[in-house]
């Protein structure tokens, strides 16, 4: 990490996180964020779509799709944008994310606050980068009667404009979301998703879901089976936990979902029971408590061939994509880590 940003984050933890979170996109668009290219080692090529490394930035970081570029040029291989829902929507009211400095973790219930469809769309129609690393994920809007319906006309609207797209079934922050991870509900989901994608012929583009930490094995297995038998072409593993367990900060009992450092246990469980129940038949995407090179090969390791950050860069900056990009290709060089599936 540079002075500057070192510097910089100093300055944003002052504030208030939304205000500070806005102030860093804002920083990034501008050109004021780092630059690294990684090393040709860690190119992977996942769901036919060819990434210069296994390390992404997770949904939820730009949610209006305002600075991919910046995060790119940063060395992350991908940028999830999103989640986007067909209609603007302003999300719960504030202040509704939470630093929890002592246990290097956030909380958050934002409710899926984006600008909408339209707006993220005509922003993605003027990204003139490599496509295939730029992904969405995918909302409903909190009042919809048809939360399925909502999913399928995010699809249509950015459909040529990103690379892969993530049916987000699990934020915490959205009354009911979660109920869609159940086996008939997911299936419904799963095949009117099918159906829409293949009327919208070329280009294909890899269809993803992105579940909760808070499954039972008996639930992942049954996730599992209906992801594979609907057609899903990946699973994202994790969102953000419900669970409060173990933590030091006076911000703990805050409602919404917890990211960061006391996630990477729950998550890491779940990848590793994914990887069991799908026999290796999915590519795994790990997210979850990833703040290191080290976390990040353990999580390759356990059957990710990807994986994503989000909290960690609270604390670390967006240059942490690079520094984990030049652990995972030391480990390589050295023999003690392979390339990831």
């Amino acid at each position: 990490m540079s002075l500057a940003e070192r510097a910089a984050l100093a300055a944003l933890r002052r504030l208030d996180p939304e205000r500070a979170h806005g102030l860093a996109l804002a920083a990034l668009r501008l050109g004021l964020g780092p630059r690294h290219e990684p090393d040709p080692i860690l190119a992977v090529t996942l769901f036919g779509l060819q990434l210069p490394s296994p390390v992404g930035v997770a949904a939820g970081f730009d949610k209006n799709a305002a600075a991919p570029e910046a995060m790119l040029r940063a060395g992350f291989g991908f940028v999830e944008i999103g989640a986007v829902t067909p209609r603007p929507q302003a999300g719960n009211p504030r202040p509704r994310l939470f630093r929890l400095a002592e246990d290097r973790a956030a909380i958050n219930r934002f409710g899926f606050n984006n600008e909408g469809l339209d707006a993220v769309a005509a922003r993605l129609r003027a990204f003139r980068g490599d496509r295939a690393r730029l992904w969405a994920n995918l909302g409903a809007n909190k009042e919809s009667e048809d939360r399925a319906g909502d999913y399928v006309a995010v699809m249509r609207g950015l459909h040529g404009l990103v690379g892969a797209m993530t049916l987000n079934v699990s934020s915490p922050n959205t009354e009911k979301l979660r109920d869609l991870q159940g086996p008939a509900a997911l299936s419904a989901l799963l095949a009117r998703a099918a159906e829409a994608r293949e009327a919208l012929g070329a280009p294909r583009f890899p269809l993803l879901l992105k579940i909760a930490p808070d499954l039972t094995d008996g639930e992942i297995g049954a996730l599992a089976a209906a992801a594979m038998a609907g057609g899903i072409d990946g699973i994202v593993a994790t969102n953000t936990t419900l669970s409060r367990e173990g933590l030091h900060s006076p911000h703990a009992r805050e409602a919404g979902g917890l990211s960061g450092a006391p996630l990477k246990a729950k998550a890491l469980h779940v990848l590793r029971r994914l990887r069991i129940e799908t026999g290796g038949a999915l590519p795994l995407i790990g997210v979850g408590g990833i703040a290191s090179a080290e976390d990040a090969a353990e999580r390759l390791a356990a059957g990710a061939s990807a994986v994503q950050l989000y909290t960690a860069m609270v604390y670390a900056g967006p240059s942490l994509g690079a520094e984990i990009n030049r652990g995972l290709a030391a480990r390589m060089r050295a023999g003690a880590f392979s390339a990831p599936a």
